[in-house]
């Protein structure tokens, strides 16, 4: 008889849980990074795995923000410096920091490409940031919200679907 009404007990929490799961707002997550001294948000669905920038071949006739080609994990990957492209600083040559990362894209994307990022920051959650008004500058159409977090750092969200 105990069994039977332990049993019904979890059925019921575990339908209450059910029903609770159903009525919340998905969080909002991002992988962080840093980028030229820039804090830079990745919507976690957009953003793939993470590499170490080895094995860069360069690509000859290119736009200076690209960085080469790499295989990574049997895919050939156009390399982008993100700081370079977005203009924050000058594309990099020559030999690069240890501490470099890429970014891939995520697969549902439909892009053989990777980002050069200076340091993961790991993730942020929307819970824990604070939205900033929107100034009347004007942004590119890949340039999402800025957001700030505890210690006051500004975070800009960028949509690499838009990229």
């Amino acid at each position: 008889m105990a069994n039977k009404e332990a049993l019904r007990e979890l059925q019921n929490r575990l339908a209450e849980r059910m029903k609770a799961v159903r009525t919340e707002l998905p969080g909002v997550s991002w992988l962080a990074v840093e980028c030229a001294g820039q804090g830079l948000l990745f919507p976690l669905r957009q953003a793939g795995e993470i590499f170490e920038a080895q094995g860069l071949l360069p690509v000859p006739h290119t736009r200076p923000w690209v960085m080469g080609v790499a295989n990574l994990r049997g895919g050939l990957y156009t390399v982008v410096d993100l700081g370079a492209f977005l203009g924050i600083r000058v594309a990099r040559q020559g030999e690069l920091p240890e501490s470099l990362r890429l970014v891939a894209f995520n697969a549902t994307l439909g892009l053989n490409c990777a980002m050069q990022v200076d340091r993961l920051e790991g993730l942020r959650h929307a819970a824990d940031l604070q939205r900033e008004p929107d100034d009347e500058v004007t942004r590119p159409t890949f340039a999402g919200g800025r957001w700030k977090d505890a210690a006051g750092r500004v975070w800009q969200e960028l949509a690499l679907s838009e990229l």
